[in-house]
């Protein structure tokens, strides 16, 4: 990230441009191994401390370009691979190079329907540029192409000219699909569903659609008009959408095939329980899942006090329970909120944080403290039963676990406290629960999760999954992977009949 004057940084790439394209011949890969990695452009920490604002904001046109002619074209495009959905990003790379944005977000498109998220919120460093060739050769994935940056400035630019549209539909095949939730997963579905011309019609369970993206993801990482722009899209393409709908109890998902005469059905409900520690105090008032304080904040937007559809808890010092990206949001949305400390409590060290590193060094940034290799052992509370402190321990790391990553083991006698009024518990998600114990004859993992074959067809005739109510919280472009050969497998299915 860069915090230079975004006119400054519009000059210099500019500049830089034009001496890249005045070249007589085409640049050879040393030439393209050369070219420093752009920057992107964020606000100032010590400003979006207090403001729910977009955070990174954005590549410049000339920062698109110069950062494109970085990649070197590979013919085997390990890229590729590491994309869950396959986008040819060598393609589109290429395209952008050369100043065609609109070319660049066509090859996008014709495989991801939701760049301009995919952009902001992807962990591309572990997937995409994780096998890039530039960031091997540099030996420093950091330094590999920033695919993510250049797809989010490409989406942006189509969005903001108004140049959008919906795909084409199919003539009306006379089938007709469920899709439950409006997640990640689920769009892609019913996107991929309704352009072979079977009526789609969305289920979602909260008052607004979007899924994880709406309730889980904070403005500043996720402006929520680029969820409703893919929305309004599906919309625009014939989707249904019934919101406060809760299949499970609102009506069975076997009703929906046996009495509402739906040919198939996809279940895309998500990671939406909520996992606690089990430790002493977590009833105590003051203590909160990840879940619910986000929603809270994102969904019903409590940070917009006087106009918010829901209250927030009012906290001065602040402890987060755990590392991964859910962590830093909720940590980083304690300091929009006006708490005055805010710690995130990690059992490893940083080497071992699921959270991207962009993230991390965002919130470290805006004076989020970082306590490693120390864990939550019970809750303190005062007489009227409200949080006054967070006793802990310390750790030091033993052998590697399951996981690969090396094991917590506590320090005996290593116990301290910390002076905290709220404390917010985000150590992971299981799957949502309420299809699975309402469906007879839907088969689950011993974590809840529904059991799908290789087409994410599921132990119910018709009835298929996909996302993190079969991969548990994952991202969401594995989750798009998941709605992507679902989709296939419900059109493949319907046109066979």
């Amino acid at each position: 990230m860069s915090h230079q004057d975004p006119e400054t940084i519009a000059r210099e790439s500019c500049t830089l441009l034009k001496e890249l394209v005045s070249r007589e011949k085409p640049l050879t890969p040393r030439e393209r191994m050369s070219i420093a990695p752009q920057a992107m452009p964020a606000q100032d920490p010590l400003l979006r401390r207090r403001n729910m604002t977009e955070v990174a904001l954005g590549y410049t046109a000339e920062q698109a370009r110069i950062e494109s002619m970085r990649c070197l074209q590979c013919r085997n495009a390990p890229c590729i691979d590491g994309c869950p959905v396959r986008i040819d990003i060598p393609g589109f790379l290429k395209a952008a190079a050369e100043g065609d944005f609109q070319k660049a977000i066509a090859i996008i498109k014709s495989t991801s329907l939701l760049p301009a998220v995919c952009g902001r919120v992807c962990p591309q460093e572990v997937q995409c540029q994780a096998t890039c060739t530039v960031g091997k050769g540099l030996k420093d994935v950091g330094k590999a192409v920033a695919i993510g940056r250049v797809e989010r400035y490409v989406a942006d630019l189509e969005r903001e000219c108004g140049l959008t549209r919906p795909p084409a539909v199919k003539a009306d095949t006379g089938k007709r699909v469920a899709v439950i939730g409006s997640g990640p997963a689920s769009i892609t579905v019913a996107a991929d569903v309704r352009r072979a011309g079977h009526a789609v019609v969305m289920y979602e369970a909260f008052h607004k659609p979007g899924g994880v993206m709406v309730y889980g993801i904070p403005e500043f990482r996720l402006p929520k008009r680029i969820v409703q722009l893919e929305i309004d899209t599906l919309k625009a393409m014939g989707v249904e959408i019934h919101t406060n709908f809760v299949v499970g109890r609102t009506r069975k998902l076997k009703d929906l095939l046996e009495k509402d005469g739906f040919d198939a059905v996809f279940v895309g409900t998500g990671a939406g329980l909520p996992k606690f520690m089990g430790i002493e105090g977590e009833n105590l008032v003051g203590v909160f899942s990840a879940n619910e304080y986000l929603t809270r904040s994102n969904l019903m937007r409590a940070y917009d006090t006087g106009r918010a559809d829901t209250p927030i808890y009012p906290s001065r010092k602040v402890a987060v329970l755990g590392g991964g990206n859910v962590a830093m949001d909720a940590a980083r949305t304690a300091v929009r909120l006006g708490a005055e400390e805010v710690r995130i409590v990690y059992r490893r060290t940083e080497v071992e944080m699921p959270a991207r590193v962009e993230e991390i060094e965002h919130a470290k940034e805006e004076g989020v403290l970082f306590h490693l290799l120390q864990n939550a052992k019970r809750v303190l509370g005062d007489d009227q039963g409200r949080v006054t402190g967070l006793e802990c321990l310390r750790y030091e790391l033993g052998e590697p676990d399951a996981s690969g990553r090396r094991r917590p083991v506590e320090i005996k006698g290593s116990e301290f406290v910390l002076d905290v009024d709220t404390v917010i518990v985000a150590i992971g998600n299981d799957s949502n629960p309420l299809i699975p114990s309402t469906t007879d004859g839907l088969k689950v993992t011993k974590w809840g999760n529904i059991v799908v074959d290789e087409t994410g067809k599921t132990s119910i005739e018709r009835v298929f999954a996909g996302g993190d109510i079969v991969l548990g919280a994952a991202t969401v472009i594995l989750a798009m992977g998941e709605g992507r050969r679902a989709a296939a497998s419900i059109n493949a299915l319907l046109q066979a009949e």
